[in-house]
This record gives structure tokens, C-alpha cells and sequence, in this order.
């Protein structure tokens, strides 16, 4: 008779917010979740990156404003790392200037407090599996907010060197906010092949997600600007 297969393994998170009440009520929805074991707390962003190194989490659950560390620098310190868990940001505001600093820190997307508690779950899942949390035009809407309000952008980065030709344009369309069936239309590609392309990309320019090369994208100046 052959084996059961083994059981997924459990979602490790860590809740990091300098309010009490909030944590106590993610844990309890988390709590009544399968698949995902809240592993630690944290109050601000230093006890946060102690918490990270002892409890090996897959997601953080971050919030921004916070003392003594705040979620940006823990964000970037958390990061820093090769073998970093995915940092899901948690803020007040869907145009908060500190969640683009948050996403350019690292941060594999952003979520509203007041977000419905399926989405929450559902956000907690998506970056556990290296997705990012928000949908490509929305982050596109959100970096763009901020990137117009900045100086000019620079010179393409030197990183781009290494893309083929192929790649560069599917570079663009992702920080243009396109998803992988639009740029499999659009350059008259199969899904598997973009998906392939992607991979590659994100590895060559050393990117954790697609909100990373939106960022990227636009620095370098691919995308066009609004007019402020």
C-alpha cells in the first residue's frame, strides 16, 4: 500500500503592529485559519527583525508607523537577506507615501487595515508563494503617484545590459502594469512562454516579485509619465 502524501506545510507568520488590539485580532483570525500558524508578534520594527531571525517566518505582516523602528527600515533590514521572508504591508491609506518606500524596500505588496478578512488570508497565501499582493495596474497607479512627484529618472541602470532584447520588452510591459496574458497577446507569446521570460528577468536584475520591477521600470524611465 503506498504512503499518504504529506500535508502542505503550515504558513508561518509574524504579526508586527504597535497596537495591541490589532494584533490580537489578526491572531484570532489567523487562529481559526488551516494552514497558517501565527509564530510570533512584534510591537515595532526592531523586535520584528529579532523576531524574523528566531522564528524563520514565510510572511511578515508589517505595519508602517511604528516607534523605535518604523516598518520601512525593518522592511529593508528584513530584506536584506537571501533566504528573507515575504513582508506583506499593512497601512491606513491606499496612497500612504510610505507604503511606495515600503515596496521599494522589499515588500512583496500592501494591504488596506480595513481590508475584508478573506482578503487578508488571501493576501497572507499570495505572497507565500512569491506572488505579489496587488494587482499589477493598481501597484502601476500607486508607484506612479509617488514617481511623478520625484525628480526626473536616470539613465536606464546598467542592470538591463543583461536582458535580451526579448526580455527587455517583456520588462516593460510588466512595469507598464500588464499581466501575463496581456503580454503573451501583445507579443504574441504562449502564457508558459512569458512565465519562463519573467523568471529569468526578476532573476537577472535580482528582483523578488513583479511590484519590484514596476518600480524599476519606472525609475529607469521604460514607462512614460503623467503630467502631475
Amino acid at each position: 500500500m503506498s504512503a499518504e502524501p504529506a500535508a502542505p506545510q503550515a504558513i508561518r507568520l509574524v504579526l508586527v503592529d504597535d497596537q495591541e488590539l490589532m494584533r490580537t485580532a489578526f491572531r484570532v483570525i489567523f487562529d481559526q485559519t488551516d494552514g497558517i500558524d501565527v509564530v510570533g508578534e512584534a510591537a515595532d520594527g526592531v523586535a520584528a527583525i529579532d523576531m524574523v531571525q528566531r522564528e524563520k517566518p514565510d510572511v511578515v505582516l508589517m505595519d508602517i508607523r511604528m516607534s523605535n523602528m518604523d516598518g520601512i527600515e525593518a522592511t529593508r533590514r528584513i530584506c536584506a537577506s537571501l533566504s528573507a521572508p515575504r513582508v506583506l504591508i499593512l497601512t491606513v491609506f491606499d496612497l500612504d507615501e510610505y507604503v511606495y518606500a515600503a515596496l521599494r524596500a522589499g515588500a512583496s505588496g500592501f494591504l488596506l487595515k480595513d481590508a475584508l478578512t478573506t482578503d487578508l488570508v488571501a493576501a497572507v497565501r499570495t505572497v507565500a508563494v512569491g506572488e505579489a499582493v496587488t494587482a499589477p495596474s493598481v501597484t502601476r497607479r500607486l508607484i506612479a503617484h509617488f514617481v511623478n512627484r520625484s525628480p526626473a529618472p536616470v539613465e536606464p541602470s546598467k542592470r538591463l545590459a543583461a536582458l535580451t532584447a526579448r526580455e527587455l520588452e517583456v520588462f516593460t510591459l510588466i512595469a507598464e502594469g500588464r499581466s501575463n496574458p496581456e503580454i503573451a497577446e501583445l507579443l504574441h507569446l504562449s502564457a508558459n512562454t512569458v512565465s519562463t521570460h519573467i523568471g529569468r528577468i526578476l532573476a537577472k536584475l535580482q528582483l523578488r516579485d513583479r511590484v519590484q520591477a514596476v518600480i524599476l521600470g519606472y525609475e529607469c524611465g521604460l514607462v512614460p509619465r503623467s503630467p502631475s
